[in-house]
């Protein structure tokens, strides 16, 4: 199997071959069809320059100047009318010319073999040492006429600078491919972290460090995991959380049942204790069905919009139906009821929300002392509602505020309860009101009650 980091070293050395190869195609195009063309007028008027000397200096020997010429760093090659031929400075590795090029020199013709040479792949013409990539014009030594041709000797000129410019190439490729593979190790370190990590977390273990201090992508990647690893922790907290409380919740009914049931067989027990006993068991067979449903209720939610039935409906005659469902509860605790409720046309799940404003009102009720207040209140904005839930009950301690809608918290201590409760309800009245993309908080004081917030969208 490759690793990352292979694949990397690969794939970057891959892309500097490739890079290379194709910067030399380009600068080889470049030449051929840019610097080509001027370097053919250069050496023609170098050529030219040459020629222009000896003729105005007749005195000066045709071969010794020349010769000259060639240590300077320039090839010659020297033809008569008659074929004699002479070479001066560095030898031509291809002598190929044919006899219409020489006698169109010697007719007074220049010959520009330099932008007439033929392209090639591999080989810049500028370096091509053949006797065709050259520059030809006529002369006259004493009577005779000459054709001259003329080209740079770019080995004597250029060869130092050549192995120079190799040498450098050859250490950047080198150099290059070294800081590669270090650098590609300093990349994938990272990742082999979040991967070692990653194990860690398939194995259940949550509580990871990772000393990722990177400010690219990858180190955001990291903080991301480690978010994520601590969200997975706190969410297998919860889970066991959940299970513990479920199991609480199930056995207390549950040894309610079975010790009553047994205490039930004995013989001596009064009429009004066996009904007490068989009432105490109804009572507890009910908060297990209750509960049921509601962990059925939050089961089907945690589907989300699934299993949302929307239709378009009036809210608040919805919540006047439930204050006239619930009017027993309230009228008996001698409660007022504040009602601020306009017609208000919404499209949400009628049933879930039924359930909503039924949650949160007998709260309300459950925990508002004799003769105290509940007001409702519902105001149109213009794309969504405002409802408030408010009590003058026995209010909830800060400590509990920020939990009082985790599944099962109940705030014992800050309420009083007296009547048993799953502590699911809010749990429940939340997660429907975030399904459809509403919000809802709470605030309160304990002796002075309770506010419930609702923001819901129209649509």
């Amino acid at each position: 199997m490759r690793t990352l980091y292979l694949k990397i070293v690969i794939t970057t050395i891959v892309v500097m071959i490739f890079s290379s190869v194709a910067a030399f195609f380009i600068s080889n195009a470049y030449y051929q069809y840019n610097l080509k063309p001027y370097n053919d007028k250069k050496l023609t008027r170098m050529a030219e320059d040459v020629k222009t000397f000896y003729e105005n200096n007749p005195n000066v020997n045709l071969d010794d100047y020349l010769t000259n010429i060639g240590d300077l760093g320039y090839q010659i090659y020297l033809v008569d009318e008659h074929g004699h031929s002479s070479f001066f400075g560095g030898s031509f590795r291809e002598k190929d010319l044919s006899d219409q090029v020489i006698q169109s020199v010697l007719d007074g013709h220049i010959y520009h073999g330099i932008s007439q040479f033929s392209s090639k792949g591999f080989i810049t013409g500028f370096f091509d040492n053949a006797l065709l990539n050259t520059i030809g014009v006529p002369i006259t030594d004493k009577g005779h006429q000459y054709a001259l041709f003329f080209r740079p000797n770019t080995e004597l000129q250029f060869g130092e600078l050549r192995t120079f410019f190799a040498l450098i190439l050859l250490l950047t490729i080198l150099i290059s491919i070294l800081f590669v593979l270090i650098s590609t190790r300093y990349i994938v370190k990272p990742i082999i972290t979040l991967t070692q990590a990653t194990k860690q977390i398939a194995k259940g273990k949550y509580d990871i460090q990772l000393n990722v201090k990177l400010r690219d992508e990858i180190g955001e990647l990291a903080d991301h995991f480690s978010q994520m690893a601590k969200s997975l922790e706190q969410l297998e907290a919860m889970r066991q959380e959940f299970v513990s409380n479920v199991s609480h919740e199930i056995q207390s009914p549950l040894a309610s049942i079975q010790g009553f049931s047994q205490t039930l067989q004995s013989k001596k027990l009064s009429k009004e204790q066996r009904q007490n006993y068989l009432s105490i068991i109804e009572n507890e067979s009910r908060r297990m069905s209750q509960l049921s449903k509601q962990l059925l209720t939050l089961a089907s939610l945690d589907k989300e919009k699934e299993i949302l039935s929307k239709n378009t409906f009036d809210v608040a005659a919805q919540m006047k139906q439930v204050l006239f469902m619930i009017e027993w509860n309230w009228r008996e605790k001698d409660l007022t009821v504040e009602m601020e409720l306009p017609s208000a046309l919404i499209y949400a799940d009628e049933q879930l929300l039924h359930q909503v404003w039924t949650n949160l009102l007998v709260n309300s009720i459950k925990f508002t002392e004799k003769g105290g207040v509940i007001s409702i209140k519902l105001i149109k904005k213009e794309n969504e509602y405002y409802i408030e839930i408010k009590d003058t009950g026995i209010g909830i301690s800060q400590n509990d505020l920020p939990h009082i809608f985790n599944r099962f918290y109940k705030a014992d201590k800050a309420r009083n309860r007296k009547e048993a409760s799953s502590g699911l309800g809010l749990a429940i009245t939340k997660k429907i009101i975030e399904l459809h993309n509403g919000q809802i908080h709470v605030e309160s004081q304990l002796g002075k009650g309770t506010a419930f917030h609702i923001c819901l969208p129209k649509k």
